[in-house]
């Protein structure tokens, strides 16, 4: 690896726009300017590591938080635990953010850090080769650059998915996913049918319901709902936060201490008392709050909690019961040119269709072509499906690491802790490079085999299959999450074991 590289940047419509600074150093490839890929530009810009580029699909940062502006978007992980540790927010409106809040927030760190220069938008990155010790990139646009290493923050929730129903493209009116929601279309006076009944089509019914001519609501599988109240946040509380960062800072461990005290920890294991108790709570929630009996059974699942991703609402209850709001549990047969046509034969005449129907969770670095060490295919290693050993490195692929990559702890806990944790460990993994010890390094293959025994039988004792069917599951039916504490993760990322890489 040559450490004094200057930057090889080119592309047929002109160079990508250079940092002044960043000359000189190992150079850095980040892909994506998601939360991810925001945190791995401030973490190596703050250890004095400036020779870096992020490449960004869309023509701004904010990842998820950029691409999903539907109605009632917010995140369901508390708003000071879903902050960078090093970047607390004082300005908080409400214990669960919303949408539009997050990406501001994104963007006054992007700005308050100095990470904008090194972000190059509108390029989605198509290739990676790795060639002579070091990383080939080429982009869509035909910008080519040349690193010493990948830090892959493609996100999991970018990939829209769409259902297989018949006459999708017969519907002669607007039809979106609702990662993909016009928000120029006026919503008073519509018909709107939606396609799902997760996390997102529950914040969705809970802000249109009653608000719009009609909504209907086409449940395939019905959700267990617990009821968490979304208060706003004091202007007393905000004041003293600005006035005492810490406070703010020990507000947000102490938030990451309970999350993996109690629902991080507890979903790892069937039995244990506090998914009980968030089944019971669940089943409260319905049973108090749905007055129809016949509504009521047909939103009662039948699976325990927590099997499926845990929808967390103050009000969905509330909202599926208010006038023009329709659950419609028959089966969808097909759609027509005026509406979804189900299989009991009755028409739904629609004016809009949105597909709340979840995204592509095992994409992540596809579809990029990706070779490594001697021309290895990813698509080839991974033709069955994702895999990384501890959700990072991935044999045969040098000097390339992920963050909320394959495997890793997903669900109703922050994404950003998962990040900090994961990019601290690979900097351990980079700084063996760095400091002469090697010129590659990866994870053994050995090493991901005995990772995927050993996080294959502990799936067995996780609540994901208590016998329900949730994108947590694999092919196979096995759970894609890490199904141990969230304290053995911590444990794990707190310095690699190096016998488990191999290093040239």
């Amino acid at each position: 690896m040559n450490n004094t590289s200057t930057n090889e940047v080119s592309t047929q419509q002109g160079n990508a726009p250079e940092s002044s600074e960043h000359t000189a150093g190992p150079r850095f490839l980040i892909i994506g300017a998601g939360m991810a890929g925001m945190l791995a530009a401030i973490k190596l810009q703050e250890a004095g590591y400036t020779n870096m580029r992020v490449y960004e699909k869309a023509s701004e940062l904010g990842g998820t938080w950029r691409e999903n502006t539907y109605p009632g978007v917010a995140c369901d992980v508390p708003s000071q635990l879903y902050s960078y540790s090093f970047a607390p927010n004082p300005e908080w409106s409400h214990f669960f953010s919303p949408g539009n809040e997050i990406e501001a927030y994104f963007k006054d760190v992007a700005a308050r850090f100095d990470i904008m220069k090194y972000i190059q938008f509108n390029a989605e990155v198509t290739r990676l080769d790795y060639e002579e010790g070091r990383w080939h990139l080429q982009t869509e646009g035909g910008i080519k650059d040349v690193g010493d290493f990948v830090i892959a923050a493609t996100g999991v929730l970018h990939h829209p998915s769409y259902p297989d129903i018949k006459g999708m493209d017969d519907f002669e009116g607007i039809s979106f996913h609702s990662a993909r929601w016009d928000n120029d279309i006026p919503l008073v006076d519509k018909r709107i049918g939606i396609i799902g009944t997760g996390s997102t089509a529950v914040q969705i019914v809970s802000a249109l319901g009653g608000s719009v001519k009609e909504l209907n609501v086409f449940q395939r599988t019905a959700q267990w709902v617990l009821k968490v109240e979304n208060p706003p946040i004091d202007e007393n509380d905000k004041k003293r936060y600005r006035e005492n960062i810490d406070e703010l800072r020990g507000l947000h461990d102490s938030l990451s201490r309970w999350f993996s005290d109690n629902f991080a920890n507890a979903v790892v294991d069937a039995d244990s008392e506090m998914v009980k108790l968030m089944e019971k709570l669940c089943v409260q929630n319905l049973e108090e709050n749905v007055n129809d009996p016949v509504l009521r059974e047909a939103l009662r699942p039948n699976y325990r909690a927590a099997c499926k991703r845990l929808v967390i609402s103050p009000n969905f209850y509330e909202a599926i019961q208010r006038p023009g709001v329709n659950l419609i549990t028959s089966k969808i047969d097909r759609i027509e040119k005026n509406g979804i046509r189900t299989v009991d034969g009755e028409l739904h005449e629609l004016d809009i269709i949105v597909y709340a129907t979840g995204f592509h969770v095992d994409a992540f670095m596809r579809p990029m072509a990706v070779f490594g060490r001697g021309g290895e295919s990813l698509a080839d290693v991974w033709h069955d499906r994702p895999s990384a050993y501890l959700s990072i490195s991935i044999p045969e692929f040098p000097n390339l690491f992920m963050l909320n990559g394959p495997n890793g702890p997903v669900g109703n806990f922050s994404l950003i802790e998962v990040a900090e944790l994961q990019f601290d460990y690979i900097m351990q993994l980079i700084d063996q490079v760095l400091s002469g010890q090697c010129r590659e390094i990866s994870a053994t293959r050995d090493a991901l085999e005995r990772f995927d025994e050993d996080r294959i039988e502990a799936a067995k004792k996780t609540v994901w299959v208590t016998g329900c069917r949730s994108w947590y599951l694999d092919d196979r039916g096995i759970p894609v999450a890490w199904p141990w504490t969230f304290d053995r993760f911590r444990e794990e990322m707190a310095a690699p074991e190096l016998s488990h890489y191999e290093r040239v």
